[in-house]
């Protein structure tokens, strides 16, 4: 009779399905940076503009420069980078508009929000914005009450809205944390009730819409 440990059959990790972010910079040195930091994580697949610029991408980060040469397709998700303050009129798939000098982890959190079709914008008319002032907008009938209190996130369920904003799933969360997987599915799954949020995505939009995540 074979071994208990002959009959195990190991069950392949399911694959982490990247999004492709197409980089289009006026600026070609940064373009390279912020595609470098964005390969970092486990579920983005930066690319810079090449020849074919009807490449299929679930999404793009681009600048004014980059915007005006219509490098890229009318119906790609995008996530402006501008100096310009003011809700000036974009053309409809600018779902996100952050600083020129917002920080990557920021830019990786509004693209995930863009590619599933979230809408992120500028808090405040200052275009010297604080890292983390850009809230996520719903519907009116989906925004919650500004006017009800925040909800309380113990200091561990910070840590973990943090990762999430990061694209990190479960096992990620653990392991820098120093936590079990079991952990942290319950604080996940703690930060989904406090926040009412439908899945991962729906708390990440809540939480930067009510300031909780800070990149």
């Amino acid at each position: 009779m074979a071994s208990s440990a002959a009959q195990t059959i190991a069950r392949p990790e399911p694959a982490i399905h990247r999004l492709t972010v197409l980089v289009a910079l006026g600026d070609a040195q940064r373009a390279e940076q912020l595609a470098d930091m964005l390969a970092a994580s486990d579920d983005l697949l930066p690319t810079l503009v090449a020849g074919n610029m009807n490449q299929a991408v679930d999404v793009a980060v681009t600048d004014e420069t980059a915007l005006a040469s219509r490098a890229i397709g009318s119906t790609t998700p995008v996530v402006l980078l501008s100096r310009r303050a003011g809700s000036e009129q974009r053309p409809a798939n600018v779902l996100a508009v952050l600083p020129i000098s917002a920080d990557s982890l920021l830019i990786a959190a509004a693209l995930r929000l863009a590619a599933s079709g979230y809408r992120v914008r500028r808090a405040g008319p200052s275009e010297v914005a604080a890292h983390g002032e850009f809230h996520g907008e719903l519907s009116e009938e989906e925004a919650p009450d500004d006017n009800q209190p925040r909800p309380a996130l113990s200091p561990r369920e910070a840590e973990v809205l943090a990762l999430l904003a990061e694209g990190a799933p479960n096992k990620v969360i653990a392991r820098r944390l120093n936590i079990s997987v079991h952990t942290a599915k319950f604080h996940v799954a703690a930060i989904l009730i406090k926040l009412g949020a439908a899945n991962r995505t729906d708390a990440i939009a809540i939480a930067m819409r009510q300031g909780l995540v800070l990149v």
